[in-house]
């Protein structure tokens, strides 16, 4: 996936302006696919340049105007395109677990407090997913919209990334188990 696609989703599901728009990526596309403030701008210009998106000045009340981006035919038909195109499974890159195994060359307690901190890390993360999921979609405050399939696959990713959450959380707790009786081994 291109940058320019996640952006693509991100203003079709609702049109705004580069902050806007980078906000969004801090709190729910960051976390399956990061894009800095800076990388966010360069692409929609050369998205703007390429016809994928449009901008329009929206006047503010004492600040300068912001442009508001939104999504022509020609980016919903990228969109489309790419949708259509097949993908190849993601291999996972996974830094901890490359420590994991290298700790057999030193001393695997060491690494305990390393992964308690990713283990709060991932907690926190649950933690906030499941909050979204109660305040969106399950709890008394979720809106009550009629059959809405974005909403619907709003809902299947973030269920998929509180099962991811919860299966790092699992594997992590294996880890500490593993690491503290190999310290009470030594």
């Amino acid at each position: 996936m291109a940058l320019e696609h996640a952006i693509l989703v991100s203003l079709l599901e609702k049109p705004g302006s580069g902050y806007e728009l980078a906000r969004r990526f801090e709190r729910s596309i960051g976390y399956f696919w990061t894009a800095t403030h800076q990388q966010i701008y360069r692409v929609l210009k050369r998205m703007e340049g390429d016809g994928w998106v449009t901008v329009r000045e929206v006047p503010q009340q004492g600040r300068p105007d912001k442009k508001e981006y939104s999504v022509p035919a020609l980016g919903r038909a990228a969109l489309s395109q790419w949708l259509h195109e097949p993908i190849e499974p993601e291999s996972v890159r996974h830094d901890l677990a490359v420590k994991i195994r290298g700790a057999a060359f030193d001393d695997p307690a060491a690494l305990i407090r390393e992964v308690e901190r990713h283990y709060q890390v991932h907690t926190d993360r649950l933690a906030h997913y499941l909050a979204g999921e109660r305040r969106d979609f399950t709890g008394p405050e979720a809106p009550a919209l009629p059959d809405d399939v974005g909403r619907e696959l709003q809902h299947v990713v973030l269920r998929g990334g509180i099962a991811y959450e919860r299966m790092t959380l699992a594997w992590l707790d294996d880890v500490l188990a593993t690491l503290h009786r190999l310290r009470a081994e030594r």
